[in-house]
């Protein structure tokens, strides 16, 4: 399969957004001034109540909306009348988008899990669905190994990708042991999940890991979330391709 559109592009992180100019992430709004521009465009993906599949990051709409609650308690029908705040933007589904996009930039499609839990293959398999029909360049990742084994069983035609970083944030990986942050860290479950591709934050390279998928095994790195174009001259050293949000990778090359 051939992802070298992976890292031919900058990536716009939750689209290409805005918020001092009232584009928010993860809406379509967001994704169409990536397509504008022609940054490819990682989104987050959630299952709604009736498990169609949505794109938005949070577990809750509380920071993004008018409204509260979880977004898994709610069908598309309801998201869809919840405004993002201070916009005339709806949380998009995952049809939403790829009508919008089209194939004209690719789309790294980020699935979100509650790992280390046993995962809910639910969204893999409606994603599959989703995507089956279309012929745009896209990709999917997760940091949950768990998940990126899954969705390459379920959808072999496709590249998916683990996100990780250093696993040093105690209140992030709470529930895991030091020995789970370890392999993590050090991407040691990937002859045993197969990742395409390595998404790792950028604060935390170099990095081991990385450094041997990309050296040894030809993986490709892309790093997350890189702010400025410092940053990115710092981290392209160590990986293929960013990330990037609140600066024009463009503009300031």
């Amino acid at each position: 399969m051939d992802i070298s559109w992976l890292t031919a592009r900058p990536i716009a992180h939750r689209g290409l957004h805005d918020r001092a100019n009232g584009v928010i992430e993860n809406t379509l709004s967001a994704a169409a001034r990536a397509v504008e521009k022609g940054y490819n465009i990682e989104v987050d993906l959630l299952l709604s109540a009736d498990e169609e599949v949505v794109v938005f990051h949070d577990d809750t709409l509380d920071r993004l909306t008018a409204s509260t609650g979880r977004v898994d308690r709610r069908t598309l029908a309801e998201l869809r009348e919840i405004p993002i705040t201070g916009t005339t933007d709806r949380i998009p589904s995952l049809d939403d988008l790829l009508r919008l996009v089209d194939g004209r930039v690719g789309l790294c499609l980020e699935l979100k899990s509650l790992f280390p839990r046993r995962p809910d293959e639910r969204l893999v398999a409606r994603v599959a669905e989703r995507l089956a029909g279309y012929r745009g360049p896209v990709v999917t990742k997760s940091f949950d190994p768990e998940v990126v084994a899954a969705a390459g069983r379920i959808m072999p035609a496709i590249a998916h990708g683990i996100v990780a970083d250093d696993a040093s944030d105690l209140e992030y990986y709470a529930r895991f042991s030091r020995m789970e942050r370890f392999v993590l860290r050090h991407l040691l479950h990937a002859p045993r999940t197969r990742p395409k591709f390595v998404s790792y934050g950028c604060d935390d390279l170099p990095a081991f890991g990385p450094w041997v998928a990309r050296r040894f095994f030809g993986l490709p790195v892309i790093t997350w979330t890189v702010r400025s174009a410092e940053t990115r001259r710092r981290v392209l050293a160590h990986a293929d391709q960013i990330v990037f949000e609140g600066f024009d990778p463009d503009a300031a090359a």
